[in-house]
């Protein structure tokens, strides 16, 4: 959640000063008489008003968001049919945590960890464990946490004292950030390095000592959309390990890989099949194909998540063990899970992504093909590709690109890479299921069109590359 500040504008008496506008066709009438009054927008009104009026309102507000189809930025699953949305809808009152009182619902989140368990490899997919989570940021925290304790039980003798790390490219998704930061864990980062633009396995093992938890792997970097190579991270740490004794276990964080590869990608080696992989996470509401937030996190087996960290409780009826940062949460989302993997099954998923791969190996060929710009990567591993401007073209950068993209409704983000590759400003697109040929061609025609005005600039005219679009990457 982005944090806010209160309103910074000046209150009147009862410390607001602007109000919302209410059509009088909005105004029912209410009990004192007279049509509804226009209420306060940044503290409660001093009375209730029509469902109908306060539905109109906030509907009306929202039409100024953008189109979520067009969102060429987000991951996220944007569309499923109207059958998961009822489904969803049906379930909207049911708490998740509450196993005991809604045991169907619970039954159909331990039917998705066994099928992401066999989809994934587990050596024994009866004896791997997994739960939901609110999305893959949550799933990471668990995973990390685990990490943690497991090295802690390890060292605690030997180290004490000893300040734990986590070794990773510095592309990962903020979420690690946060998890380093919030729970006291060094972050140790493999930079960039020329047209590298994820971690090199190596230079990751080399990082490596006594005191590392462990080891992410990226199936499908959020800057490019590139497979981190798992397998070599794994050889890797392995020869470390006949070298030194130290036995580093890796977490595939795998977002959106790991509702890609598993289909697309059948002979990549990246899953429980490497005995150092001791978990794996992915994003249900990405290319699980549900909508935000469900995520879900799994480990191979149960000696990789240390029993210390599952708390039961009874106090909602039976004995519970939960394992989560949130207590209380939807279970529409994980029931909209069990549903696509029971509307699609292997070959629907295989289908629905070996679509979104074409478009997006399409458009890329169709963008490199305008002249003015030089492709990252072409869409064939996530169904995302990275591109910036060519080396001859000097009036205008990506920034102008997306501010002017925007203008026609596509929301595209430009942003620069990390360390060290700061130097570089990229656009991505993201094709996602709904995102379909004739929209990708709507795109590539809007593209084009604003070329020639941005050719004709004397120079970019975003200075202010934090400012360069109303949002952020």
């Amino acid at each position: 959640m982005p944090l806010h500040r209160g309103d910074s504008e000046a209150p009147d008496d009862k410390g607001d000063r602007r109000r919302l506008a209410v059509n009088p066709f909005y105004g029912e009438a209410n009990p004192a008489g007279g049509m509804t009054q226009a209420p306060p927008r940044h503290r409660l009104p001093d009375s209730p008003l029509p469902p109908s009026t306060a539905y109109q309102l906030v509907h009306d507000e929202l039409m100024l968001d953008g189109n979520s189809r067009l969102n060429l930025a987000t991951f996220v699953t944007t569309w499923m049919e109207p059958q998961a949305g009822v489904l969803m809808g049906e379930c909207r009152d049911k708490n998740m945590i509450d196993k005991d009182e809604y045991p169907r619902t619970a039954e159909l989140e331990k039917r998705c960890v066994a099928m992401l368990a066999d989809l994934w490899n587990a050596p024994d997919p009866s004896t791997a464990v997994g739960c939901s989570t609110t999305g893959s940021s949550e799933a990471c925290m668990l995973a990390g946490m685990a990490l943690k304790r497991r090295w802690a039980r390890r060292n605690a003798d030997r180290y004490p004292g000893a300040r734990p790390n986590l070794v990773m490219g510095v592309n990962v998704q903020v979420c690690w950030d946060k998890f380093c930061n919030f729970w006291e864990v060094e972050p140790r980062l493999v930079p960039m390095e020329g047209e590298r633009f994820h971690l090199d396995p190596q230079a990751a093992a080399e990082l490596c000592d006594e005191n590392t938890v462990g080891v992410v792997g990226i199936l499908g970097s959020t800057f490019d959309g590139s497979y981190e190579p798992i397998a070599q991270l794994c050889a890797a740490l392995d020869a470390l390990q006949e070298r030194t004794g130290l036995d580093v276990p890796v977490h595939v964080d795998g977002a959106s890989g790991a509702m890609v590869a598993p289909f697309l990608d059948e002979d990549l080696i990246w899953d429980f099949r490497l005995p150092r992989v001791a978990s794996i996470n992915t994003s249900g509401h990405k290319y699980g194909l549900v909508y935000p937030g469900v995520g879900w996190a799994l480990w191979r087996d149960r000696e990789s998540l240390p029993e210390e960290l599952v708390f039961r409780v009874n106090y909602l009826g039976g004995d519970m063990p939960t394992f989560a940062l949130n207590f209380s949460r939807p279970g529409a989302q994980v029931v909209a899970q069990y549903y696509s993997f029971l509307r699609l099954g292997r070959e629907g998923y295989r289908a629905v992504q070996q679509a979104s791969r074409e478009v997006a190996g399409k458009v890329a060929g169709a963008v490199e093909e305008l002249g003015d710009f030089r492709l990252l990567t072409r869409g064939d591993q996530l169904p995302v590709f990275a591109f910036t401007t060519a080396p001859d073209v000097t009036a205008y950068d990506v920034f102008d690109v997306s501010r002017r993209l925007r203008e026609k409704g596509w929301l595209v983000p430009a942003y620069t890479f990390p360390p060290n590759r700061e130097d570089l400003s990229v656009l991505r697109v993201v094709c996602r299921n709904g995102f379909s040929e004739d929209l990708a061609e709507l795109f590539v025609e809007d593209l084009g069109r604003v070329l020639p005005e941005l050719r004709r600039q004397p120079h970019p005219l975003t200075r202010d590359k934090g400012a360069a679009t109303g949002f952020h990457h």
